[in-house]
């Protein structure tokens, strides 16, 4: 397994200190066979991809896995990694609504922001 630091400039990845705070906490919280977090990717088409996280119950030999010693554990697999090249994994709680966000995605796939087929914007 590709083990790296949780540091933006071995990933290409960036994780923000309330990301990482918030991940944790949930490992922390989370059944012990629970050893990350997984990113994962799906989709495409003129909606683009769609970004998600989820427990990771295992860690496959060519994922990558970005922690550190606070008990931040993220996992991400090489098709998902090729897209996040760039991202920023942030987390935003305004007290009406928490959730994970990711920053920069468009960045790592080279595009216009605008669909091929229709113009609309993406």
């Amino acid at each position: 397994m590709n083990q790296v630091t949780a540091e933006a400039e071995f990933t290409g990845i960036s994780v923000t200190p309330p990301a990482k705070s918030k991940i944790a906490e949930l490992l922390a919280n989370a059944d012990e066979y629970h050893s990350a977090v997984r990113v994962f990717i799906s989709g495409g088409g003129c909606g683009g991809m769609s970004y998600g996280m989820t427990f990771a119950e295992s860690i496959a030999e060519k994922d990558r896995l970005i922690q550190d010693d606070t008990g931040f554990s993220l996992t991400i697999d090489p098709v998902a990694f090729s897209y996040l090249q760039g991202a920023e994994i942030d987390f935003q709680d305004n007290d009406v609504n928490a959730t994970f966000v990711f920053n920069n995605v468009f960045q790592a796939v080279g595009g216009s922001g605008a669909c091929a087929g229709c113009g609309a914007a993406g």
